[in-house]
């Protein structure tokens, strides 16, 4: 498939009603307003070509740069690739999921976290908190850095309140991350949990809202899922 060939069909598959929601939760034009279950049925094609799934992102079309999410091989992105992907992220959906999840799995995922937490942007740095986020939720507990997780809670613990809006979500998602899928800080990411309380981020006019990381992760240990790592964090 060609890539203009790929964008009409995502304009074919586009909906008023979707785009609608997508603008309401951050998305900005160019979107045709495609269906992410419509988004994973074009995947396969558009996998069998890894410049295409580039090129699809440097679109800026909001569908198109979904899609080259879930068809890019993370392990061939080169980091100034990423970069620039997570400084074309225009809205938290590719920030947080599109960005994060792809550099998760790549061979600069802790390079790459470590760089974003701290930027100035906001998306840039709730960027960097999806992407360690993602990587603890795939990476086996013997290869993580488990004493600057450690830290990272503990900052988590005494910032999290005072912090940009949508880095307290993905703070609080770190919590959830840590708590969920690696045993030996299963209690400190409660303790911590405990300590934050709840978090408030301003989601738009969306029904969309902030878990309880206690809670959640409570959730998680009463279906005896505590420490089991996903297979991929793309999605």
């Amino acid at each position: 498939m060609t890539l203009e060939e790929v964008m009409r069909k995502l304009e074919a598959l586009g909906s008023e009603q979707t785009k609608r929601t997508f603008i309401r939760h951050g998305a900005t034009e160019p979107l045709y307003g495609v269906k992410i279950g419509d988004l994973k049925k074009l995947v396969k094609d558009v996998k069998k070509d890894q410049n295409l799934a580039r090129a699809l992102y440097d679109t800026g079309n909001s569908d198109a740069m979904y899609l080259a999410g879930l068809s890019v091989n993370p392990r061939t992105m080169t980091k100034e690739t990423l970069q620039d992907w997570a400084n074309k992220a225009n809205w938290s959906m590719h920030a947080e999921t599109t960005v994060a999840g792809v550099a998760a799995e790549s061979p600069f995922a802790l390079e790459l976290a470590r760089e974003w937490m701290d930027s100035s942007d906001e998306l840039i740095a709730t960027c960097g908190w999806s992407t360690y986020g993602n990587y603890i939720s795939i990476t086996p507990d013997e290869q993580l850095d488990i004493d600057e997780i450690r830290r990272l809670l503990r900052q988590i613990e005494t910032t999290i309140h005072t912090e940009r809006n949508r880095v307290r979500y993905k703070m609080n998602a770190f919590v959830i991350a840590t708590g969920a899928y690696i045993r030996e800080l299963h209690d400190e990411a409660i303790r911590v949990a405990d300590a934050i309380g709840k978090v408030h981020v301003n989601v738009g006019p969306t029904a969309c809202k902030v878990p309880e990381a206690r809670a959640y992760i409570e959730k998680i240990d009463a279906r005896g899922k505590i420490g089991v790592k996903k297979k991929t964090c793309i999605c």
